[in-house]
């Protein structure tokens, strides 16, 4: 975690001095990783669907997760990641048609490093990290998140000093169920924090 959040500062040190941070699902701990170790550098910390440590959801689901991508079925994977990382008002708004779509787009879509990532999410814990964060931080909580709970996004607002929690009524995927509804709580969040 230590190298991935080290990593991530230099890239984006190339261009800037200080900046803000978005975390995303596993981006989350790396993020909230780089701001401990870099708090002179982040000025802002924005977390969606994410966490501090594993759970006992997240370490039922990453396994099958990890153990679908290595079996080279990415038609059942994406079936998996479809069901899971959308939320249930979405889901159950889809016709046929356009769930099945959905599997398509993610199956054609798998990543390389699929396994990894799935193996590594279980590992990072970043809750030592928490107190000591200084960057003004915004947690997005998706409400209707099969991988990331609730009670997870509640630890890390309550656990980073001064963090603000809004909700919002998605899955694991709030960027493609309600994309201006979480657009607007970043920019709005990173607009009343500018450095």
């Amino acid at each position: 975690m230590d190298d991935l959040a080290d990593q991530l500062v230099a890239a984006v040190a190339e261009g800037l001095d200080t900046f803000a941070l978005s975390g995303y699902s596993l981006g989350g701990p790396v993020a909230l990783r780089a701001a401990a170790r870099h708090p002179e550098r982040v000025t802002a910390l924005v977390l969606t669907a994410t966490f501090p440590h594993r759970d006992n959801r997240l370490a039922l689901a990453l396994p099958v997760w990890r153990k679908l991508a290595e079996s080279g079925n990415r038609e059942l994977l994406a079936e998996y990641l479809t069901m899971m990382a959308l939320g249930a008002d979405a889901l159950q708004a889809m016709p046929d048609e356009q769930i099945q779509q959905a599997i398509g787009f993610t199956a054609a879509s798998v990543a390389e490093g699929t396994p990894e990532h799935a193996e590594l999410a279980p590992r990072a814990d970043v809750r030592d990290d928490l107190p000591h964060i200084k960057a003004p931080t915004l947690v997005i909580s998706t409400t209707q998140d099969w991988f990331t709970s609730t009670r997870l996004h509640h630890q890390l607002a309550d656990t980073i000093p001064g963090a603000q929690l809004v909700e919002i009524p998605t899955g694991h995927l709030p960027m493609v169920e309600r994309p201006e509804e979480w657009q607007k709580l970043i920019t709005g969040f990173l607009g009343r924090h500018r450095a």
